[in-house]
């Protein structure tokens, strides 16, 4: 009798522990951001106060989320990975590192975003936009009597040597943008050509895409590519920042979001996906003064926001440079043929 009532009380004791975890499974999210460190911070605090969900967040660049939910899918530590350019959203999709969800709250979001969503059979969605483009630092440029660059062909002039910044497009979505779109427009042996001409005239290939134009803003360079919004949001910090929508015309982001497959809390992820769509979350992104368009049609958009109608936009092919083999090709060449070019 002794001896049974021993098992008995392991077995109770053993059954409230898997309660217990079960239930404290039940409170947390773990979330994977590839926004602005800002925006990220806001998601967290403002979807724990209206869930009570209690929110692990982890911020890094679109290329390294990728590669960490790569290397972790045999067991996955993420839920949900929010924010970032879509192409590695979708390379993800097609590689069964993310599950398909149609939220409740999609039938008030924008063509671009449901683009996604098909192209990726719901296994991720769009939540923002935002044109690719750079800044450069109007004191700089009038102190060291530079021209204005207005145009791609502008910023492989002589005259900006060591005076521009980009991201790594291994590691940042943003750049990534810059060299598909760049194929697009020129071609691929063009867009070459144009990137090792581009080199010489970069100080640092930094490893997130917002990097540029903060490094601008406090006079270490005097260019960043970046994304529009990124540039302006330096800008309305304070700093003496001038945006630039390329003459030729530019590319675009669709910023986008997915659910990890093999989610540990996969409840959880959908109440925040569910939550990312709607107008009252997507419109709070500007008080963390982030300007990317929003993919929610009711959500408010502040006046400092890029407006996309005007700015001469290519036909940005998603699906093929979102997909796994082709963004694995650029990149290996990009490595090959300008990453391994000598420092200048």
């Amino acid at each position: 009798m002794f001896k049974f009532n021993r098992l008995l009380t392991a077995l109770v004791c053993v059954g409230s522990f898997a309660f217990s975890a079960s239930a404290a499974a039940q409170g947390r999210l773990t979330l994977y951001c590839s926004s602005d460190e800002a925006w990220c911070q806001q998601a967290k605090t403002e979807f724990e106060k209206a869930s009570g969900v209690k929110v692990d967040m982890t911020r890094k660049s679109s290329g390294e989320t990728y590669a960490q939910i790569k290397a972790e899918s045999a067991n996955p530590k993420g839920d949900i990975w929010w924010g970032g350019t879509g192409d590695p959203h979708l390379q993800a999709a097609e590689e069964n590192l993310t599950q398909a969800y149609v939220s409740p709250n999609r039938r008030r979001i924008a063509e671009f975003a449901m683009n996604q969503a098909k192209a990726s059979k719901d296994r991720t969605i769009g939540i923002y936009s935002g044109a690719l483009g750079w800044g450069y630092n109007e004191e700089l440029l009038k102190k060291q009597g530079l021209p204005a660059p207005l145009c791609w062909a502008d910023l492989i002039k002589p005259v900006y040597k060591g005076k521009v910044q980009i991201a790594n497009p291994n590691s940042s979505g943003t750049s990534y943008t810059a060299l598909a779109t760049l194929v697009q427009m020129m071609g691929e042996g063009e867009a070459f050509k144009y990137l090792k001409a581009l080199h010489k005239n970069i100080n640092q290939y930094t490893k997130s895409g917002s990097a540029p134009i903060k490094a601008a803003g406090s006079g270490e360079t005097v260019v960043g590519i970046v994304f529009l919004h990124d540039a302006v949001a330096v800008a309305a910090a304070g700093f003496p920042i001038k945006s630039v929508t390329p003459c030729e015309g530019t590319g675009y982001e669709i910023g986008s979001m997915s659910i990890l497959k093999g989610a540990r809390n996969v409840d959880n992820a959908k109440k925040f996906y569910d939550w990312a769509l709607t107008a009252e979350s997507q419109g709070r992104a500007k008080d963390v003064k982030s300007f990317q368009v929003p993919s929610n049609l009711d959500a408010a958009v502040s006046p400092l926001a890029p407006d996309l109608s005007r700015i001469k936009l290519i036909n940005y092919d998603f699906v093929k440079y979102g997909s796994s083999a082709e963004r694995r090709r650029l990149l290996k060449k990009w490595d090959d043929e300008v990453g391994s070019l000598p420092n200048n």
